[in-house]
């Protein structure tokens, strides 16, 4: 039986018991529902669901499932959407999105500050299909009003941008979207549901990997599309149930473990993070401390207005003795994981130019500020104080 969620219900609370579904056994944890098929009682039956499945009525994993439509309702609770589409990874959201209202012939502008998957997915895959794509640069707002033209069907954009952490004005390229007539899809991946309020800014589309604070805990990929129930219903669900892209029931319910405990993570890292952030100014070596919510941040008045000032889970480090200094300041790192990931409990270094972003030439990551010397720390759980001190001790080290 589904439960209704209280709209009077707070945020924290959304989290731990929207869109709970109980069995007939009345469990307190979701149950896992690992089936690929349902029943049905009659030969009718099975016609009329397939004709138009009920709210709380499945057909097939692919299509749906009880604990997928459980983590599809909270998620959309907490980030104020009509409606969500839970998928395999964060890049499976990001290309069923685009890929499911994109036709030959249309014309999508976005942000040239994306993460490397990202700009695979706009330079590679749509453009092989007839869609043409108009990169700007996401935090002038002339650029996108000069880029729209009466073809164009949507904008992209990270929110904050993986890895220079440059901040996008939410409303402000919407209303220009919108008086174009195109959707705006924003990655929203590092401002996270916590922080951020895109829907209410102004986007129609939000994509997350689940994969990142979501999970939080480095155990599974997923992904998740809101929007509007028109289109989540009528164009990303069509398109994602036959192309099979959707979430696993398995990794469904780790992302509502993980949602139960989002706000309090999330939280914490981002206060570690701008405490580190200030121990860090004017380190000799580093030449850029680079966090949205620090006061020296070139958007920081907009990171004020869109996330109340919140800075997220991410510093950006730019060491000054460029990829030598880069490399010994993460090998010494003792308690910071060299990985990818990020939004996880534990805190982990990448290097962008030599790992995500590898694929760019040299000339376009140092157009969009990914130096040499750059190395991305998202910000874990663990004390504030044993942070400051590895990172410290590591820079030390150079």
């Amino acid at each position: 039986m589904k439960k209704d969620i209280d709209e009077s219900w707070q945020d924290r609370t959304k989290l731990v018991h929207g869109g709970t579904r109980r069995s007939a056994y009345n469990e307190v944890s979701e149950a896992i529902f690992l089936t690929q098929g349902f029943v049905y009682d009659s030969a009718a039956q099975a016609e009329a669901r397939f004709v138009g499945a009920g709210d709380d009525e499945f057909i097939y994993a692919r299509y749906g499932n009880p604990t997928v439509a459980m983590f599809e309702d909270r998620i959309a609770a907490i980030e104020g959407a009509e409606d969500a589409f839970a998928t395999a990874s964060g890049m499976a959201a990001v290309s069923g999105a685009l890929t499911a209202m994109l036709r030959a012939g249309d014309h999508v502008v976005a942000s040239r500050a994306l993460f490397g998957s990202c700009l695979y997915v706009l330079e590679e895959i749509l453009t092989r299909f007839g869609v043409e794509v108009s990169f700007v640069d996401g935090t002038d707002l002339a650029q996108w009003r000069a880029a729209m033209r009466p073809g164009t069907r949507a904008v992209f954009f990270e929110t904050i941008a993986n890895p220079t952490l440059e901040v996008i004005d939410i409303a402000a390229v919407a209303q220009i979207a919108h008086d174009a007539g195109a959707t705006v899809i924003v990655d929203n991946v590092f401002a996270t549901p916590i922080f951020s309020d895109a829907i209410a800014q102004g986007a129609d589309v939000v994509i997350y990997s689940a994969t990142k604070h979501i999970d939080g805990q480095g155990r599974a990929l997923g992904g998740v599309i809101l929007g509007s129930r028109d289109f989540i219903r009528g164009t990303v669900e069509p398109y994602m149930k036959h192309t099979g892209g959707s979430m696993s029931p398995f990794t469904a319910w780790i992302m509502l473990k993980g949602l139960e405990t989002m706000d309090l993570r999330v939280r914490a890292q981002a206060s570690s993070a701008r405490a580190l952030a200030d121990a860090l100014e004017g380190h000799s070596a580093l030449s850029r401390v680079i966090y949205p919510g620090h006061h020296g941040h070139a958007q920081h008045a907009l990171v004020t207005r869109q996330m109340g000032g919140n800075g997220g889970t991410v510093v950006s480090l730019d060491l000054a003795g460029g990829r030598r200094a880069a490399f010994a300041f993460l090998d010494a790192l003792g308690l910071v994981l060299i990985s990818n990931n990020l939004g996880d409990a534990k805190s982990i270094a990448t290097h962008p130019s030599t790992t995500t972003h590898q694929r760019l030439s040299e000339e376009r990551r140092a157009a969009l500020g990914i130096t040499p010397g750059l190395v991305r720390l998202s910000v874990g759980i663990e004390d504030t104080a044993d942070i400051i001190a590895d990172v410290t001790q590591a820079l030390g080290t150079v």
